[in-house]
């Protein structure tokens, strides 16, 4: 028992110290995507990178789709060179998990979401080190491989994709700030969704 202790306190140490910050370098990981390809995300350095974490069974990634918001933000930006991966850490365990191939088929096929990469974290353990609570929970990294904004896409926390439309969408404010030089003026945000469904 105190051995088995002894191994949560010491990962949950390594978690800490491994913990995506604000202002700090972004912690690096390789995710296999939906197609078996692996994507690394120090690879991506020298652009602007969006996280996105993601679950197509809940009602806010719903709402963020349903009204096009996210999949307009996603062409917007990749079409100025920004990389925008999409995260799914749901657990292979949950009822909410998807295979690869209906993930793909749902949001790339259905939604005709426009990711970079669409990343498979059935383990959890990048979604772990980004402390991502919720879906939706967003990131920016900056070309530098720093973490510029971590939190909810916008400031209006319901499932009601009308409140899209007069949203102040953080993420889109980090991107264009950052991309013009800029400070970014809101680095932080509480995120808002389902909880993320880890093992």
């Amino acid at each position: 028992m105190k051995r088995t202790l002894t191994l949560i306190a010491a990962s949950l140490a390594f978690a800490a110290a491994n913990a995506a910050t604000v202002g700090q370098a972004a912690p690096d990981f390789t995710l296999t995507d939906v197609n078996g390809k692996a994507v690394k995300l120090s690879d991506f350095k020298g652009k602007h990178v969006v996280l996105e974490w993601t679950n197509p069974n809940c009602p806010f990634v719903v709402k963020h789709y349903g009204s096009n918001n996210m999949q307009t933000l996603q062409k917007d930006k990749t079409a100025k060179n920004v990389v925008w991966l999409a995260v799914n850490s749901t657990a292979k365990s949950h009822q909410d998990y998807m295979a690869p191939a209906a993930l793909s088929s749902k949001m790339i096929g259905e939604w005709k979401a426009a990711p970079t990469g669409l990343l498979m974290d059935e383990s959890g353990t990048v979604g772990k080190s980004y402390q991502a609570k919720t879906t939706p929970h967003m990131y920016v990294i900056d070309p530098t491989g720093k973490l510029v904004f971590a939190g909810g896409i916008d400031d209006k926390r319901s499932a009601n994709p009308a409140d899209v439309k007069t949203a102040k969408n953080f993420v889109r404010a980090a991107l264009d700030e950052s991309m013009a030089g800029k400070p970014v003026s809101v680095s932080t945000a509480t995120p808002y969704g389902c909880s993320i469904k880890y093992n």
